[in-house]
């Protein structure tokens, strides 16, 4: 079916690694009409080789799955239709507990229509399950309300390694550490630490981590 035939029911497939919320958002869904749940995965590379297979039109996503593959990754490779040939990709809505700067920035970037908190209603699940097949975006009001401000207030555009080295220092690891961990040098973990300083206006590595912390620029 194509997204915009408004006659067949949106085919969904659920990602999330808890069997129970799972469970819960079959027999939430199932009892709507327009939506046709086609598949669950526990696992971001379970989601990709399912939706090859049963071709759903929208993905509802949660970020964290545990090990492996997380959901912005999972993101990214639906999103991008590399598996898909000349079909269309389906759709990926965020449905996540989390709300940080970091982790809606991380999730649209990878291609996500929209961007859900599980603590949503659910008829406004439903209306967004639907606006996204539809390519419209849906964003729950209080990450729209992040979105706006981040827009309004421009935050430090860090980049993909900068914010790992952030996440790695905000454990307390030091620079040997961080360098073992995402199998990078010494040196390279200083420049990026520079340029991370540079971009939030610091010169200490507690400063970092704090004001990372205050404009909730950790996932």
């Amino acid at each position: 079916m194509s997204p915009s035939d408004d006659t067949s029911p949106v085919r969904l497939l659920l990602c999330d690694d808890h069997a129970v919320v799972r469970a819960g958002l079959r027999a939430l869904l199932s009892s709507t009409e327009g939506i046709e749940v086609v598949g669950e995965a526990g696992s971001g590379e379970e989601a990709l080789a399912l939706a090859a297979r049963v071709r759903p039109d929208v993905v509802l996503m949660d970020l964290q799955l545990g090990g492996g593959m997380d959901g912005v990754a999972a993101t990214r490779h639906l999103a991008s239709g590399a598996a898909y040939g000349t079909e269309p990709a389906p759709r990926v809505l965020v449905l996540t507990m989390f709300d940080t700067d970091a982790d809606i920035t991380r999730a649209i970037e990878a291609g996500a229509t929209g961007y859900l908190l599980k603590a949503e209603q659910p008829d406004e699940l439903f209306a967004a399950i639907r606006d996204a097949a539809s390519g419209r975006t849906a964003l729950s009001a209080p990450v729209a309300d992040r979105v706006l401000a981040q827009m309004r207030s421009p935050r430090p555009a860090l980049s993909e390694r900068e914010r790992d080295i952030l996440q790695q220092l905000a454990r307390g690891l030091g620079n040997r550490d961080i360098a073992r961990a995402l199998f990078i040098s010494e040196a390279t973990v200083k420049t990026h630490l520079g340029r991370i300083y540079g971009k939030l206006g610091v010169d200490t590595r507690a400063g970092a981590v704090a004001v990372a912390n205050e404009r909730r620029l950790l996932p």
